[in-house]
């Protein structure tokens, strides 16, 4: 799947027409994913199951070293903006990124969790909608 999405930005950087669109359409057929190549994937990205089910907005910017588990949505709100995730994120399965938020450096969204706000780096999210669990380094659970 990242292999389709890599040759599609190399052609969309390219400002190569139409290839980038049919490789994406390709991902969708093949892995029930959708990950548009104008979007920034940095390096260590992994995409649970080959990333199926995986909705990603257009304007989206995913760090280094993210590890993302299947059925997750990281997308819009009808607003201008799309999210930002950092480095060293756990998204877990079927959780929704929604709006121009950002994910801090070491976060994790837990399994169905429903991100409206920006997660502070290293904390724990979970809910729907999300709330703060816990920070590293905090004592309460």
């Amino acid at each position: 799947m990242l292999y389709i999405w890599r040759l599609a930005r190399f052609f969309y950087v390219a400002r190569i027409p139409f290839l980038p669109w049919i490789l994406k359409v390709l991902n969708r057929i093949l892995f029930s994913t959708s990950v548009p190549p104008s979007v920034r994937v940095g390096r260590n990205v992994s995409f649970g199951y080959q990333g199926l089910g995986i909705v990603v907005h257009r304007h989206a910017v995913l760090g280094d070293n993210i590890v993302i588990a299947p059925n997750v949505v990281i997308g819009g709100r009808g607003m201008p903006g799309a999210p930002v995730i950092q480095n060293d994120v756990l998204i877990g399965a079927g959780a929704c990124v929604l709006g121009p938020v950002t994910i801090g450096r070491g976060a994790r969204i837990g399994a169905n969790a429903v991100v409206l706000t920006d997660v502070p780096e290293n904390a724990t999210a979970v809910g729907n909608p999300a709330r703060i669990l816990r920070r590293d380094g905090d004592c309460r659970a």
